[in-house]
């Protein structure tokens, strides 16, 4: 299921626009994000909406904590990131009220994380490929919804991002120029290398308020410039942004719910059962699922993928084989033959175990933990500790069906959990 997080976007919480809406005021290992995030869908569409600076604009760009940030977006289960930011022009044919859709950054901040890999595990380097920094199919949306609303806008552009807050001398405006850069500001860089760190698909819309410094007939920047461009034009920002959610369903490219039976009452009377027996008979559905696994767990460094017994093996397993990485079997008590390593885990009607052979995970592994569907967690959650009990690092946990209803993504306490597709109450 797609779930977009917004950063920036002033104006998509209006009430006409936002329903459901729900605050949630988040924390995450890096620490609190620039603001509470507030969930809720537009259309039919799940978005969660971040200020970047804080609801007040009180945060300073040195001082936004990005790391926290991109990290509130994954835990919120976003799959997909779009992003505002005022900018100056470096180009005489970028004007003020101009819309740039970016697709390359120059970094010149110098006091920042950049990075969430404070130090790596031994044989577990990780290095992320950085060419292309933003994601290629929200970039056409973003230029086809443009193009739509007949705005002006620029379907490419290279943005310098420097620190601030101060902005820019003459001789830095000139040198950036001389660089290659279209336009300037203070914020995406960080995000974006982040973004593509954590495998969230990120794109930014760039509207241009101002000329930098470097334009010898036009007056320097200002706040109260920038100010006064950006709410000229911020409806059209928001224009912008709504018609690309309103055509993210050309992102999904398969609905996921509409090929998952439900059966009533089975295993027993009130429940309502998932069966992806379905999803496994249509050849399209399950491509499309080992497709989005791919495109989220590809360049993260994982070094292993731990499939669940048994339907977790067969989406760990295919997954394994498409990037290339070792598949660990997680099965259930005196499946495995040799040495295992064992962890219990509770069942409405009593104790179960699941094992892992005990030299299929090493220390400092990276590890992928993958199943079908979570319910109450408690195999997925035991699958988590394997792995840890043998030196291993959950990287996070991934499913093709939630059922938010019995609060799995909770009780798996501080692993990550990516899912395809939610069902909830039905």
């Amino acid at each position: 299921m797609i779930k977009i997080g917004i950063i920036g976007g002033s104006g998509l919480d209006n009430p006409e626009i936002l329903q459901n809406v729900r605050e949630v005021e988040v924390e995450t290992p890096f620490g609190l994000p620039s603001s509470s995030l507030k969930l809720g869908t537009i259309g039919n569409t799940n978005v969660v909406l971040l200020a970047r600076h804080g609801r007040e604009h009180t945060v300073p760009p040195t001082q936004v904590n990005y790391r926290a940030n991109i990290h509130a977006l994954k835990d919120a289960g976003c799959t997909h990131i779009l992003a505002t930011t005022a900018c100056g022009s470096l180009k005489e044919e970028i004007g003020r009220g101009d819309f740039v859709i970016l697709d390359q950054f120059i970094d010149f901040t110098r006091h920042r994380a950049i990075t969430f890999h404070e130090k790596f595990d031994p044989g577990n380097v990780v290095h992320t490929p950085m060419a292309e920094p933003f994601c290629s199919e929200l970039r056409r949306l973003l230029v086809s919804s443009a193009q739509e609303l007949g705005l002006k806008f620029h379907d490419k552009g290279t943005v310098i991002t420097i620190e601030g807050p101060r902005f820019s001398t003459k001789a830095e405006s000139h040198m950036f120029r001389t660089w290659g850069a279209d336009v300037i500001n203070m914020s995406v860089a960080p995000e974006a290398i982040l973004a593509k760190e954590a495998g969230i698909p990120y794109a930014a819309i760039a509207m241009s308020t101002d000329f930098d410094c470097w334009k010898e007939d036009e007056a320097p920047v200002s706040w109260e410039e920038i100010l006064k461009v950006f709410n000229q034009n911020s409806e059209n920002v928001i224009k912008i942004l709504l018609g690309v959610i309103n055509k993210m369903n050309s992102v999904k490219g398969f609905d996921l719910r509409s090929v998952i039976r439900t059966i009533p009452n089975w295993p027993k009377k009130g429940i309502m059962f998932r069966d992806i027996t379905t999803l496994l008979d249509n050849p399209d559905a399950f491509a499309h699922c080992i497709q989005k696994f791919k495109e989220k767990y590809a360049h993260t460094g994982l070094t292993k993928i731990a499939g669940i017994e048994s339907r977790g093996f067969i989406f760990g397993a295919v997954l394994a084989q498409a990037l290339h990485l070792p598949f660990v079997l997680v099965r259930k008590k005196g499946k495995l033959p040799g040495e295992v390593v064992s962890q219990e885990y509770q069942l409405e009607y009593g104790v179960d175990q699941i094992e892992v052979h005990k030299d299929a995970i090493r220390m400092g592994d990276k590890v992928l933990v993958i199943d079908d569907l979570i319910a109450t967690a408690g195999t997925l959650k035991a699958a988590t500790r394997l792995v840890e009990k043998l030196g291993g690092a959950v990287f996070e946990c991934a499913v093709v069906i939630e059922l938010t209803d019995l609060r799995g993504r909770e009780a798996l306490r501080g692993h990550s959990l990516f899912s395809l597709v939610q069902f909830e109450g039905e």
